[in-house]
């Protein structure tokens, strides 16, 4: 992931700038396809304190329905949150980061994810609006697998504080 200057903090000077909708429908791409690995969907599913064997049981999970190690759903922000964090940190947007808080989270599951996958996340921003004297960004971002199977897709919705009046 690059970023514009990793230590910014905030570029909105002026209190009460509203995102600008003309970044409505503007796209970031993973740098780099995400390689589903057995050892981090363990690392994952011990994380959340899920001790479900088809996470960390490679024995058990080769003998399941599915013949290998599957990630959790919730696995999802893992490899397809790299086109989120690249929103926040576009210095185009000026998200005012200091004033920003992560607001509501949507996943929808269309196909079991597991240890070989090979996952590409593209995300777009599909909402800007501004209520209450809050800004609100809103990114869908898609993850399909090497054979372009839609897995995933999560709208992550960022709320930002002292925004549009």
């Amino acid at each position: 992931m690059v970023f514009d200057d990793p230590t910014r903090v905030a570029d909105n000077e002026e209190v009460g700038e509203v995102i600008d909708n003309k970044f409505l429908g503007k796209k970031y791409e993973a740098s780099d396809s995400y390689d589903i690995a057995r050892t981090k969907i363990k690392e994952y599913a011990m994380s959340l304190i899920d001790h479900n064997p088809l996470y960390i049981d490679r024995k058990v999970a080769e003998k399941s329905e599915f013949g290998r190690v599957v990630a959790p759903p919730t696995f999802a922000v893992v490899y397809g949150g790299e086109p989120a964090g690249m929103m926040l940190m576009d210095g185009e947007l000026k998200l005012n980061l200091a004033m920003l808080v992560h607001g509501e989270q949507d996943i929808e599951f269309f196909d079991v994810v597991g240890q070989g996958d090979e996952i590409t996340s593209v995300g777009e921003i599909t909402e800007i609006y501004e209520k209450k004297g809050l800004d609100f960004i809103s990114i869908t971002v898609e993850s399909k697998n090497a054979e372009g199977k839609l897995v995933a897709r999560a709208k992550y919705t960022f709320v930002i504080r002292g925004g549009g009046s």
